[in-house]
């Protein structure tokens, strides 16, 4: 009997999952390219702008490996169903929002139930396929999310341009009652008896101290040190505790300190953090810098558009060339690659800028190396670890880049200016070469640290 409902079941579950993890990712792509007019609309100023995304983030990377424990440990059809309600009834309070407060608390639950649906969906797939089924099925999944990144800012723009920036979140909505749906019929419920359970101290010392960390880091950069450094200063001791618990846990922990025990997983950790802080930063201020200039919102979002393009077609054939060769020649020049684009973005005229001659270049630089960098990237963590540390080096993987976005947008208060409104070009200029010199680094440690030689 179970194994004819899993036969059923695949197709169905295969769909709830692809839409149900679509809502955070193009959530998580559509934001930016609408937060000039959320600005004007809510009067928010620089700081505010900055919690519109770090609202999502930080629960996102905050509880994300929590997610995936309770998804094992409770079921994970129930986990996944709990996390599209959630989702869902946030999304319509952003739709709804009258104030900035009320939007940022919304944003913070849509990042509570992102946290809950995107690695049980991933887990119900790990459970309903098996084989070469599984890895079509993650590949899918995977393929679904980065078409979801492509789609989200150039629809999103333009409904900003046409109707308003609250009908981005409506644009989510039916996606997200569709993979309700799909999941409550299709998914097999099921969970892992020898799960341990939700490490929930570990996560509220993990949410307090990145929570401080990054509101101390954006106090900063709007002129407030003082109370800024005694946020930062609390966050940092938050953290101090989060790991000495996660060293008392062993292998209970929610991240196994036992994973940075080789140089070449510590190496992967640097890379990713260094890579995506770069990322996030630069795709956050070139729309906002674009919109500033003159251009419409759906114009800004389609100037991103290689980038996913890029990574969508390219991945596949990438992580073939690093079975042939090894994955570290492909991290260091995918990073360096990447370096070279955030470069060029330096040389950005304050006016008439020209899609093709100033921005297009760097982008398909920067969607060249990444596409390099990351397909190496997914599989060398998963292989430098222990079968029973996989999910675990996975979770840290996907949280460290959440992290690095999060961080570099709490920064973005030194090149924004009037309230919010617009963007210094030469701090723009000077955001770019940091991004660049942080590329460059991620790839040093790819070359320095990386000694997997096949993946």
């Amino acid at each position: 009997m179970a194994g004819a409902g899993r036969k059923t079941g695949s197709t169905g579950a295969l769909i709830a999952t692809v839409l149900g993890s679509s809502v955070a990712m193009i959530d998580g792509s559509v934001v930016n390219v609408a937060l000039p007019a959320m600005a004007r609309g809510l009067g928010a100023d620089s700081t505010g702008v900055q919690w519109i995304v770090n609202g999502f983030m930080l629960p996102l990377s905050a509880l994300v490996l929590t997610g995936g424990a309770l998804a094992d440990r409770v079921g994970r059809k129930q986990t996944f169903l709990w996390g599209l309600v959630a989702f869902a009834a946030t999304t319509l309070a952003c739709m709804v929002a009258p104030t900035l407060g009320w939007l940022i608390a919304a944003r913070i639950g849509q990042g509570i139930g992102a946290a809950l649906l995107v690695p049980a969906s991933l887990a119900i797939l790990g459970a309903d396929f098996e084989g070469a089924a599984r890895a079509r099925a993650i590949g899918t999944w995977a393929a679904a999310g980065a078409i979801g990144g492509a789609i989200g800012p150039v629809l999103g723009g333009w409904l900003v341009d046409h109707v308003g920036w609250r009908s981005i979140f409506a644009l989510i909505l039916p996606i997200a009652v569709a993979a309700f749906a799909m999941g409550w019929r299709y998914v097999p419920g099921g969970h892992d008896e020898d799960a341990n359970p939700p490490d929930w101290f570990g996560a509220m010392l993990a949410t307090v101290g990145l929570g401080l960390l990054v509101w101390g880091l954006t106090l900063m950069t709007a002129h407030q040190r003082g109370i800024g450094a005694a946020m930062f200063g609390g966050g940092t001791i938050a953290l101090v505790a989060f790991v000495s618990l996660e060293a008392r846990l062993g292998d209970r922990a929610m991240v196994p300190l036992a994973l940075f025990g080789t140089r070449t997983f510590t190496g992967l950790t640097l890379l990713t953090f260094l890579l995506y802080a770069a990322l996030s930063g630069a795709l956050l201020l070139l729309p906002y810098l674009l919109i500033a200039r003159g251009w419409s919102a759906a114009a800004a979002g389609t100037a991103v558009l290689p980038l996913p393009l890029i990574m969508g077609l390219g991945s596949r054939s990438v992580g073939a060339l690093a079975a042939r060769i090894g994955a570290r020649p492909l991290l260091a020049i995918g990073p360096m690659v990447t370096g070279a684009g955030f470069a060029l973005f330096a040389a950005m005229p304050g006016e008439g800028i020209d899609y093709v001659r100033h921005v297009l270049p760097g982008m398909l630089l920067i969607g060249i190396g990444m596409t390099t960098a990351v397909a190496p990237l997914t599989t060398t963590v998963m292989a430098v670890v222990d079968r029973r540390h996989t999910g675990a080096a996975s979770g840290v993987n996907n949280a460290t880049a959440r992290i690095g976005g999060m961080i570099a947008v709490a920064l973005i208060g030194l090149v924004l200016t009037g309230d919010g409104r617009g963007v210094s070009l030469g701090a723009f200029h000077g955001a770019a070469i940091v991004a660049a010199a942080m590329a460059v680094g991620a790839g040093l440690c790819g070359w320095l640290l990386v000694r997997v030689k096949t993946v």
